[in-house]
């Protein structure tokens, strides 16, 4: 699956995170440990953005990808000052943050995402 489809609107959790750049608590996401094949679709408009063997567990608490789907996620600067967000590159919706260098698998890449800011299809 490389093209959009169509999502339902976002309820309340949903748009305090995407568009609000809020985070679900720790451990609450329906995707933290989700290990089947399949797609990781934005939440918001649809856009795949992550392959499930791009993830990996890491017990942080969120979803963890090493990489995502080509020009499909956006970095920018955290309003933190310190971390850097990820959004859904169609659509700018938040996804969470990225980090390199914890060493967690080759890549040294880990994006943590926000499960409420994903939709599964499982293949």
């Amino acid at each position: 699956m490389k093209d959009k489809i169509s999502m339902p609107p976002l309820n309340p959790q949903e748009e305090a995170v995407i568009l609000h750049k809020g985070t679900e608590a720790p451990g609450s996401g329906i995707y933290t440990d989700n290990f089947d094949n399949g797609i990781y679709l934005c939440r918001q408009c649809g856009t795949p953005l992550y392959e499930s063997s791009s993830k990996f567990p890491t017990h942080c608490g969120w979803a963890s990808f090493d990489s995502h789907i080509q020009d499909s996620v956006s970095e920018l600067p955290d309003s933190d000052g310190i971390r850097t967000e990820i959004v859904c590159s169609s659509c700018g919706g938040h996804l969470g943050h990225i980090f390199y260098g914890e060493g967690f698998t080759p890549k040294n890449t880990r994006h943590c995402v926000n499960s409420l800011s994903l939709h599964f299809v499982k293949s």
